[in-house]
């Protein structure tokens, strides 16, 4: 094996990311290669998470026919023109098993004949010209004009805690109940892994603590699936039924050893930070991960953002201070932290799509996908896109169809454009000649995240209004730019079924404000 490689493109990580971005840069026939660590693909996915249930959801059983539509429950599949390549034939569990992730992921990778190097971990990379030199822990050396990091968020997060030394990590910490029998456990933590050790526990410590700041989040009232979600909140019913366990409202100033335990100091944020002492068996951190960009050197070290969490990327997921640096995967969040899916497969799955097509125009000349649209097919063909589409339905509020407005009326239609890029294309003059667009996006109504949706009296208004601005749920948006600049919206009412399709109330509304946007005079109805 030579000790160099030179590629056009290097993706460095073999998961789900990495995995999605090999498989659209093979089949456009792009040169490239992928580096792994691990000796197979989604090495992340063997140990995590620890208790080896994925909240990521499966569902085998949709009664639709519509393979399009099935992706809007199937929240592990990577996308690609193999039919039997899809998750749901791997296991019938709505929470799988994270073994059978790891297992398709490997399928994935075979099948498709990915160009990946296993056992091949970065050690360093530099930029001494206009390419990246990257060094492997074997002394090999590999030269891109460009690369995708697809790592993940890989370095367990410490927090600034005097003594945390004490406290036994997430990562390592034992997964058998048997080890915690008769104790009193403080977990350190207020995100899912906190909540999945801690119901892991409810059988045999004697009391669990789980303490962090801020109010707790769930993902139910929030819509962003990475807060607390209900599978990991058993927990909950052991506090407020009053079962010994507690869920503290506040900071860990300190951990110290006493004897064979532990004092732990709290400032408690209901009680005006009142500082209580609390003695535990064992302490454990479940404060999350973050990227680890150990590996760039200074003169091409990414910028991070979000208290270092995750680089800090552009419209493009392009690196703010390092050109031809690119994200995929799970540190993408940036662009839309705890607020939308980019974290997670089903929402990043299509984000990589989307970035492949950005590089494919930018380094190949391969303008984005758009085809021609009759002024009077406008409408149909908005409803019958937001009545199946699984990408405008996972990266909500994200991505976006768009109508393309040329100066002289003709229309043009794309899909799955990142919002955020759209409006910067636009401007570019990526997208040709347009004088205006209409985006067209799926979207929780406006504070969605502060209304109860089980209090039957919150955020509604009158039984007749169908004008959607109250809907809290899911429902299409339909918005008017020019530059850059809203001109119009118009929300089509929620609907039960997520079937915007009835003529009177969703239909002929949508119609009408079409027909204020883009008919000239004379011209017939959208």
């Amino acid at each position: 094996m030579s000790s160099e490689v030179s590629t056009d493109c290097l993706v460095i990580g073999a998961g789900p990311a990495g995995l999605q971005a090999s498989y659209l840069l093979t089949r456009s026939g792009r040169d490239h290669l992928v580096l792994e660590a691990g000796d197979a693909p989604g090495t992340f996915f063997t140990r995590f998470p620890r208790h080896r249930t994925l909240i990521s959801i499966n569902k085998p059983n949709t009664g639709w026919d519509d393979p399009e539509l099935n992706l809007r429950t199937d929240w592990n599949s990577l996308l690609s023109d193999d039919p039997s390549l899809l998750f749901t034939g791997y296991t019938p569990r709505y929470f799988p098993h994270a073994d059978d992730l790891v297992r398709y992921l490997a399928d994935f990778a075979a099948k498709h004949d990915l160009p990946i190097r296993y056992g091949t971990s970065v050690v360093s990379v530099t930029r001494p010209d206009d390419q990246f030199v990257v060094h492997d822990q074997h002394g090999r050396t590999y030269r891109a004009g460009r690369l995708i990091v697809a790592t993940g968020v890989s370095r367990p997060y410490v927090p600034p805690i005097e003594g945390v030394k004490h406290a036994e990590r997430y990562d390592d910490v034992s997964v058998d109940p048997a080890d915690f029998t008769g104790q009193k456990v403080l977990i350190i933590g207020r995100g899912n892994s906190a909540f999945e050790t801690a119901d892991n526990l409810i059988e045999t410590a004697s009391v669990i603590h789980v303490a962090g700041p801020g109010s707790l989040k769930l993902a139910w009232q929030t819509h962003f699936v990475g807060h607390l979600r209900a599978v990991n909140n058993n927990f909950l019913d052991t506090y407020q039924l009053k079962s010994q366990n507690a869920l503290l409202d506040g900071r860990v100033l300190d951990i110290r050893r006493d004897g064979d335990s532990y004092l732990v100091r709290v400032s408690f944020q209901r009680v005006q930070e009142r500082v209580k002492e609390i003695r535990y068996d064992r302490v454990i951190l479940a404060t999350g991960f973050r990227f680890d960009a150990s590996i760039f050197a200074a003169g091409c070290r990414p910028r991070l953002t979000i208290n270092d969490r995750f680089p800090d990327q552009t419209a493009a997921w392009e690196s703010v201070n390092v050109p031809d640096l690119f994200f995929a995967g799970t540190i993408t969040q940036a662009r839309d932290f705890k607020k939308s899916t980019s974290g997670f497969i089903h929402g990043f799955r299509y984000g990589v799509r989307a970035l492949h097509r950005i590089l494919e125009h930018r380094y190949h000349g391969v303008p984005w996908p758009t085809r021609d649209l009759a002024r009077d097919a406008v409408t149909d063909t908005v409803i019958e896109r937001v009545n199946r589409t699984s990408a405008l339905w996972q990266l909500f509020a994200f991505l976006a169809d768009a109508v393309l407005i040329g100066s002289d009326g003709t229309l043009r239609y794309a899909e799955e454009v990142p919002l955020a890029h759209l409006h910067e294309a636009v401007g570019r003059g990526d997208f040709g000649d347009v004088e205006s667009y209409l985006a067209v996006t799926l979207e929780y109504g406006a504070d969605h995240d502060r209304v109860n949706p089980f209090d039957v009296t919150a955020g509604r208004t009158s039984q007749e209004d169908t004008s959607g601005l109250d809907g809290r749920y899911l429902h299409p948006v339909v918005r008017h730019f020019r530059a850059g600049v809203l001109l119009a919206e118009h929300h089509l009412t929620e609907n039960l079924e997520n079937e915007w399709d009835s003529e009177d109330v969703h239909r002929a509304p949508l119609r009408a404000f079409l027909h204020t946007r883009l008919a000239p005079a004379g011209v017939g109805s959208p």
